[in-house]
């Protein structure tokens, strides 16, 4: 695994790689004798990483570099939807500033996006006039990528992450998934990578799910194999449900964090025969096999996340984890033998439970088990799915 962290060390050895190298990924995949890569960040993919692959005949779970660019660019995602006639909220491109920033004024509720990679913190909720051209001015001040921005509707209803695992033509949707973005309770606060998820979420029953497939997976994917750069990988749709029906709100082109934790949770088989025949073009679409019940994960961010989180807070507690709550490690590095913060969210505690309720209960209590200083989590994680349930 490449860079890695002490949590993927416990399962591999961890290589030093400049992960959105392209060179650097094929030397070191034709080095250990690899058979498959499987890329996770969006910035090696949006780098050509599985275009340099390509070229030296390595199967690559992540799509080619132009079939990326679903998540490197907002403007083009909306093209793409257009095109294949997606459900998504009405919007604008704009490379001025000047005439955004008018725009958005004139609007009031607004939601504007950077064009380009951004970390997941590229998207500001606008409610009136006032934050509307804040937002404009933040956006534009984020340098390269948000030199164009994506000035949209802002849609009202449950948010909602549906991830699909895809050949270029073909799919398997993975369990529907709901994040919290806002790094306060209550859904306040400014947005952030995602401070924590659970699933399955309650609000599209199968038949329901399985529609969302037909009407975005499905022509999305057709639109990117007839432009002659199929995606192999994972496409994973950000969903609002409203009040007229499913809408994309953006489009990722690999696993998201926290989702994908819980996700793998739920899943019930081996997804490495997946993961491989999606790179070689030959995906049989099945229902995937799912444990009962739900499963929660809980982010513990560092102090100051997400605007300038602090570094090098030692973590303590982690031994009083109990066994049947995996912690996974993110923002963390070793230091002097010791665990230490290493970046804005530091880690995800999950757990799986025959009910929400239940999951709910057991990741918060093994959150509360780590200790480092400024921590800070959401203890609301999965209350809207409770709920909806009740």
């Amino acid at each position: 695994m490449g860079p890695g962290n002490p949590g993927t060390a416990r399962w591999g050895t961890n290589v030093p790689l400049q992960a959105d190298s392209p060179e650097a990924v094929v030397s070191l995949a034709r080095r250990e004798g690899v058979d498959l890569v499987v890329v996770g960040p969006e910035a090696p993919l949006v780098a050509g990483v599985a275009d340099a692959l390509a070229q030296v005949d390595i199967p690559c779970f992540g799509p080619v570099a132009a079939a990326a660019r679903i998540e490197g660019s907002k403007a083009f995602a909306k093209e793409v939807m257009d095109e294949a006639g997606v459900p998504t909220a009405a919007f604008r491109v704009f490379t001025d500033a000047a005439e955004a920033e008018k725009y958005a004024v004139a609007q009031g509720r607004i939601v504007v996006k950077a064009d380009g990679l951004a970390a997941g913190k590229g998207v500001i909720v606008a409610p009136d006039a006032q934050a509307a051209r804040d937002a404009v001015r933040a956006v534009a001040a984020m340098g390269q990528a948000g030199q164009r921005m994506v000035l949209e509707e802002l849609l009202e209803g449950e948010e909602v992450s549906l991830m699909a695992l895809c050949d270029g033509e073909r799919y398997v949707l993975l369990p529907l998934s709901q994040d919290h973005k806002r790094v306060g309770e209550g859904d306040t606060g400014p947005n952030t990578g995602g401070m924590g998820a659970y699933c399955p979420a309650p609000f599209l029953t199968p038949e329901a799910l399985a529609k969302v497939g037909e009407q975005v997976i499905a022509p999305t994917l057709a639109v990117l194999k007839k432009r002659g750069t199929p995606l192999r990988g994972v496409l994973y749709a950000g969903l609002m449900l409203t009040a007229s029906g499913p809408k994309v709100l953006e489009f990722n082109a690999r696993f998201g964090d926290p989702e994908t934790q819980v996700l793998m949770m739920q899943v019930d088989e081996d997804l490495l025969p997946l993961l491989d025949a999606c790179a070689r073009g030959a995906l049989e679409p099945r229902p995937l096999k799912q444990f009962p019940g739900a499963s929660v994960g809980v982010v513990l961010a560092a102090e100051g996340y997400p605007e300038a989180p602090r570094k090098g807070q030692r973590i303590e507690g982690l031994d009083a984890v109990p066994s049947n709550a995996p912690v996974f490690l993110a923002g963390v590095a070793k230091q002097d033998g010791a665990l230490v913060t290493a970046g804005g969210r530091v880690l995800t505690v999950c757990a799986r439970g025959d009910s929400l309720a239940t999951a709910r209960e057991r990741a918060l209590a093994a959150a509360d088990a780590v200790r480092f200083e400024g921590r800070h989590f959401r203890r609301d994680i999965g209350a809207r799915g409770l709920r909806a349930r009740s």
